[in-house]
């Protein structure tokens, strides 16, 4: 049986698992799933139809699952989805999603969320990624595999931060911020590739090399999208490692689908 403070409320329809810590004045609402493993610290709400995954540590004053801060929401049953291994820190609050999008925000797995992170309606976090004190991410905001957000930035809806990008604190993000890359500013500008962040996750040398020689076609070298697109495709056809290519390919398709169009 799960372990529960006595001042703690929880929904008798509230699937909880059986190793759950649920500490005290907490408040867990009918419609919410918990799975094995996860902690609750104190004074938590975890409410709407929210799923959160195993072996998670969520801190105090949290509010989880709560509904979207958007004046169409109608109170209809949207989701919140919480992978395993998310360590949620003081005072963040995620909402779930609305039905102008997927009514689904979605957390992935192994993400440190610091203390006062927003994580507003219809956001898709992916895994391994760092989004840092006072972080508020708008509505529709894509969020790549082992990203980084720096302290005190704030995202415009519908952007995309591509995988393993790193964006410096008090930035303001209006565009696309595309994968591997470098950025700090208001608004934000790039000014490189997460070199060290690549070699973190065992890139190869040539797939590094790759990365800035991409980032130069699209940033330094007078180059339209079409042409960067083009210029990319021709150098990864000139590499032999499939990492490299790989990583060529995602910064390409990147530039190529976005709407928004990608941060300069």
């Amino acid at each position: 049986m799960a372990n529960i403070h006595p001042s703690s409320i929880v929904d008798p329809a509230a699937r909880i698992a059986d190793d759950v810590v649920i500490g005290p004045f907490c408040t867990i609402g009918p419609n919410v799933e918990i799975g094995a493993g996860t902690t609750l610290q104190s004074h938590i709400v975890v409410t709407g139809h929210t799923v959160i995954g195993e072996r998670n540590k969520i801190y105090a004053f949290s509010a989880i699952g709560i509904d979207p801060q958007d004046k169409k929401y109608r109170n209809e049953p949207t989701r919140l989805v919480i992978g395993n291994d998310n360590v949620i820190r003081e005072h963040c609050t995620l909402s779930t999603g609305t039905i102008q999008d997927h009514s689904l925000t979605q957390i992935g797995d192994g993400n440190l969320l610091m203390a006062n992170v927003h994580i507003a309606h219809d956001c898709v976090v992916g895994d391994g990624t760092i989004i840092a004190n006072n972080v508020g991410l708008a509505g529709h905001v894509h969020v790549g595999n082992d990203a980084i957000i720096g302290g005190q930035s704030g995202v415009h809806q519908f952007v995309r931060i591509g995988r393993g990008a790193m964006l410096s604190g008090g930035s303001m993000v209006r565009q696309d911020i595309i994968p591997y890359g470098m950025y700090q500013g208001y608004p934000a500008a790039p000014f490189g590739i997460n070199v060290e962040g690549m070699k973190r996750h065992a890139y190869t040398h040539t797939a590094i090399r790759a990365a800035r020689q991409a980032y130069r076609l699209i940033f330094r070298d007078g180059n339209t999208i079409a042409e960067a697109v083009t210029a990319i495709n021709a150098l990864a056809d000139s590499i032999d490692d499939e990492q490299a290519k790989k990583v060529c390919a995602l910064m390409r398709d990147f530039i190529e689908s976005s709407p928004r169009g990608i941060a300069r």
